[in-house]
């Protein structure tokens, strides 16, 4: 089982299987009280306030996400794993989920209902963080999104790999504590902060739908800056200290306004191969691993769609770091530093001021072939990298990360090809970790100058 789980947090789809109610004929409702979704009151013991298409809110039997949680490089259960659920604005829409002894989990989850009281089409999906263990999801890894609708029995139920989560442990959890709290809104704002990040000695926790949040793995310090983000929510941070092993408790964030302030600038396809649509996202700089250039993107801090200028609106003070092309859409942002527009740029709001940056060149990838296409692999042995040849290079380089970030294995200078569509290079650092999360990069060079690369979230693969 342990490679299926790994394999199917990444890559497989949910099974279709068909659609059951939570009863034989219909879930049952409380037909003659009104419920409330937002308080999730007005319904007996054991059911939930739903909202039903083209009536009024009813009760059902929950649908529920089942699954176990296990760690990445053994396969044995974690417990005391939080999880949660979140929509395709990443805003969390469950409570939590605490992992039990042996791994497993059940989350309720919300489902609109028809009028026979059957869950509508919807995909939401999972985080995962525990004490000692990576977040889950981190990119390059990605949570694939769960159907809803796919729940079956009575009362209904998701629960098939795509619910099974494998986290990957720290290299060392010593000298880590951990911080929990809630966040609130001042008197008079009415904003609700359920799916924010929240940030602290560079990890982060996800806030509930009921504002709760943890956040693990916080490098014990005397003095931790602790700050939540969401498009939309201006939060005040605050400084706690942490002590290594233990709980820093009842720490209150308060949502002080609405955050106002936009991001714009514009965005250049150059040499697309066909593809001129991308996606700019705003990551935040306490978060950002330089040398694999990714980070984490609070809610609401991504646009889509774009095709040359682009806005971000109500982007709360803080430090970001600007990426475009980040997704898998054929492009990715321009590695020729020699000309204008190619670095990553940082972006700072203060004091709700808006900021205009400068352009911002992407091109067209490189196409990844093997491992990790289209979806994760799994790797036996020593694993070879292939990737489609740019006709325009006079040299390559591969690059190999670790699911932290960390370079383990570079090759830089990986010659050209000739009557060949592709290039294949054979990994040759120190032996890989099995159950390990890697991604290989590969970058075209020209006069020495790198002139393309394979995208951020491909190329990924588990060791075996």
């Amino acid at each position: 089982m342990h490679s299926l789980r790994v394999l199917t947090i990444a890559t497989l789809s949910l099974a279709t299987a068909a659609l059951v109610g939570c009863g034989d004929d219909e879930p049952p409702k409380n037909e003659n009280k009104s419920c409330s979704v937002q308080a999730q009151s007005g319904c007996e013991t054991g059911l939930v306030c739903e909202e039903v298409e083209g009536a009024e809110p009813a009760c059902f039997a929950p649908v529920a996400f089942k699954g176990v949680v296990v760690n990445a490089l053994d396969d044995k259960p974690v417990q005391g794993a939080r999880i949660v659920a979140r929509d395709a604005n990443d805003a969390a829409v469950s409570p939590v989920a605490i992992s039990g002894a042996d791994g497993s989990y059940t989350l309720n989850v919300p489902a609109k209902r028809n009028a026979e009281g059957k869950p509508l089409a919807a995909k939401l999906t999972l985080r995962a963080d525990a004490s000692g263990y990576q977040t889950f999801p981190v990119a390059p890894r990605v949570a694939l999104p769960i159907d809803v609708d796919t729940a079956t029995g009575s009362p209904p139920v998701v629960q098939n790999p795509s619910t099974d989560i494998a986290l990957v442990p720290l290299p060392n959890a010593s000298g880590l504590g951990s911080i929990a709290g809630t966040v609130v809104a001042d008197t008079g704002v009415e904003l609700a902060p359920a799916g924010a990040l929240v940030v602290a000695g560079g990890s982060t926790g996800i806030v509930d739908f009921k504002g709760n949040f943890v956040v693990y793995n916080v490098p014990a310090n005397a003095s931790v800056d602790v700050k939540a983000y969401a498009a939309g929510l201006q939060i005040t941070p605050k400084t706690v200290a942490v002590e290594a092993g233990k709980e820093t408790g009842n720490v209150e964030l308060r949502i002080t306004s609405a955050a106002t302030a936009k991001v714009t600038g514009s965005v250049q396809v150059v040499n697309g191969n066909g593809f001129d649509t991308t996606s700019v996202v705003l990551a935040l700089k306490d978060t950002f691993i330089t040398e694999a250039a990714r980070g984490e993107v609070p809610k609401g801090l991504r646009v889509g769609g774009v095709t040359g200028a682009y806005e971000f609106s109500g982007v709360p003070d803080g430090d970001y770091v600007l990426l475009a092309a980040f997704e898998n859409d054929g492009l990715v942002r321009d590695p020729d530093i020699s000309i204008g527009g190619t670095a990553i740029l940082d972006v700072t709001i203060a004091n709700g001021m808006s900021v205009t940056k400068e352009g911002f060149k992407v091109t067209g990838s490189l196409e990844t072939v093997s491992p990790g296409k289209d979806a994760i692999e799994e790797v036996t042995g020593t694993p070879t990298f292939v990737w489609a040849d740019d006709s325009s290079e006079d040299m390559y380089e591969v690059r190999v990360f670790d699911a932290f970030g960390v370079l383990v294995w570079e090759d830089l200078a990986v010659p050209s090809v000739s009557g060949s569509d592709n290039v294949t290079v054979e990994y040759k650092g120190d032996a890989l970790t099995p159950g390990m999360i890697y991604q290989f990069r590969a970058t075209s060079m020209k006069d020495g100058v790198p002139i393309s690369q394979t995208e951020d979230l491909r190329g990924v693969f588990i060791a075996r």
